[in-house]
């Protein structure tokens, strides 16, 4: 039997007193594409960077193609044919297709680039991923995130990639974005490319891939082929236990309005947007990517300029500020944690209490333990897992940076909850906690504006879901008079059917 395209055994690292991975094993064959699954935190991204050369191992080997791999750097890697397609893309926005592709593999002689060759090897690529539409002399700042995907995949093909790693490559992509991905991901495994694919969204897992490995607390706890398993016993491999409720249900009641838009416009979108969001009620807004929904909710919360309409919070328009609307009981989750939902370098506790800092305060001073008393409640509460709270958000999982984000707002003890994309990102078990704590937020009396470009979670745990097109809001229905396909015709259409 020839000898897998990439052989992991043994592989161990350990940070301080923290097991990132202890003795991993994982086989990659030619032409195969394995999902590599598990938990924020479980060892996805340590063993990723292990194999790009990021980050070198405790104990252990590897192989490609049965000859002893050891990079020293991701440069080492890249030359060995190793490529990684990160979730943040890492382009250079102001430099266009060509030069993304070819920066630092460019095509000269004698110190005179050769701009004719250098192009041909461009279009060769994009022809090879079927993209030809792509131009070589476009700004990537011009590009679709899709687009810009590609791009990184062509940079993959000139440095004549064998193994490429796609770490959750969809959760930005519109779903015909994804379509053109797994289009490409095919056409690459046609060729003899291994792949390793990370997501956490287990329907394209299905779709895309051929085998799994799962990922628990740094061990692999379990391998095989997708089609010998079910979804639920993969589930019950990354979280240790059968998950009996992916979309938890806690009852709740909806009561009075407590958000009011009336005729809401922004300067581009959102446009003329009328909606209520009642005390107690989970409100979904689906739509596709471009269609207004995160604007709606920087509007709400006075981080973009409105051109016309009113929001009103209870009885009340208060100036559209964010300490205003912070002062009258907003509290939002960017869609974007790293730059506006949490500050990097600040500690669990800092990030958690920033917004209301008042029950620590006396005469001037912080009151220090009281705080920690506070924030101590708040990681239990949500299951945190944290060295400590004075642990800086940068060296957390996506996972738990996500609930601190979450927590945040709560500790805010705020009325109304504006959610954009809380669960982008992070793994079902963390999920089913967000879920969880949206619906007994909502059961303690909470309104909760819910922002997904996830159908399904829309539908499974909120009330009602208004889908928005072109800026617009075309329809507001209760869930369960909703099916994504009706959902999408109406986001597509930009009007009810």
């Amino acid at each position: 039997m020839p000898d897998p395209l990439l052989r992991m055994t043994g592989v161990s690292k350990r940070f301080g007193a923290t097991h990132a991975l202890r003795d991993v094993a994982l086989e990659v064959n030619a032409g195969e594409v394995l999902a590599l699954i598990g938990e924020n935190g479980a060892g996805k991204s340590t063993l990723m960077k292990v194999l790009s050369g990021a980050v070198p191992p405790d104990s252990g080997s590897m192989q490609i193609s049965g000859q002893p791999y050891a990079p020293r750097s991701p440069h080492s890697a890249r030359l060995a044919g190793v490529a990684m397609i990160y979730q943040e893309l890492n382009l250079a926005p102001d430099l266009s297709v060509e030069d993304n592709i070819m920066l630092g593999q460019e095509t000269g002689r004698w110190g005179i680039l050769r701009r004719d060759l250098q192009r041909q090897r461009v279009r060769d690529v994009l022809d090879q991923l079927g993209h030809p539409e792509l131009q070589p002399d476009t700004l990537v700042n011009r590009l679709s995130v899709g687009a810009q995907q590609l791009v990184e995949i062509a940079r993959a093909l000139v440095m004549e990639a064998r193994i490429i790693v796609f770490d959750e490559p969809t959760s930005s992509l519109a779903r015909h974005d994804v379509e053109r991905l797994f289009g490409v991901i095919a056409r690459l495994k046609e060729t003899g490319i291994g792949i390793v694919y990370i997501s956490h969204f287990l329907d394209e897992v299905r779709e895309i891939c051929d085998h799994y490995t799962v990922l628990r607390d740094g061990c692999a706890v379990g391998s095989g082929s997708l089609e010998k398993v079910s979804e639920s016993e993969i589930v019950a491999l990354m979280v240790g236990r059968t998950v009996d409720e992916l979309f938890p249900s806690v009852p709740h009641t909806p009561g009075d309005v407590v958000l009011s838009l009336s005729r809401l416009s922004g300067s581009a979108v959102p446009t003329d947007v009328t909606l209520d969001l009642r005390r107690g009620e989970i409100l979904g807004v689906a739509g596709l990517v471009g269609a207004g929904r995160t604007e709606l909710l920087r509007c709400i919360f006075g981080l973009d300029p409105v051109k016309t309409g009113t929001v009103k919070v209870g009885q009340f328009a208060p100036r559209r500020r964010p300490s205003r609307m912070i002062a009258a009981g907003l509290g939002l989750v960017s869609e974007d944690r790293k730059g506006e939902g949490l500050a990097q370098s600040r500690s669990i506790a800092d990030n958690m209490t920033y917004s209301r800092l008042q029950p620590y305060r006396t005469v001037g001073f912080l009151h220090l333990r009281r705080r920690r008393q506070a924030v101590s409640q708040w990681m239990r509460k949500l299951k945190i897992k944290a060295q400590s709270q004075e642990q800086s958000v940068e060296n957390l999982s996506g996972g738990n940076q996500q609930k601190v984000a979450i927590a945040r707002v709560l500790h805010q003890d705020a009325d109304v909850l504006l959610l954009d994309e809380p669960t982008r990102g992070i793994d079902v078990g963390t999920k089913a906690e967000i879920y969880r704590l949206m619906g007994e937020s909502a059961a303690a009396g909470k309104a909760i504006l819910f922002v997904s470009s996830y159908l399904t979670e829309l539908l499974a745990v909120c009330d009602r879901v208004a889908v928005m097109s072109r800026g617009r809001v075309c329809e507001v229905r209760p869930s369960d008079k909703w099916t994504e396909e009706t959902a999408m015709a109406v986001a597509v259409a930009g009007e009810s059917i």
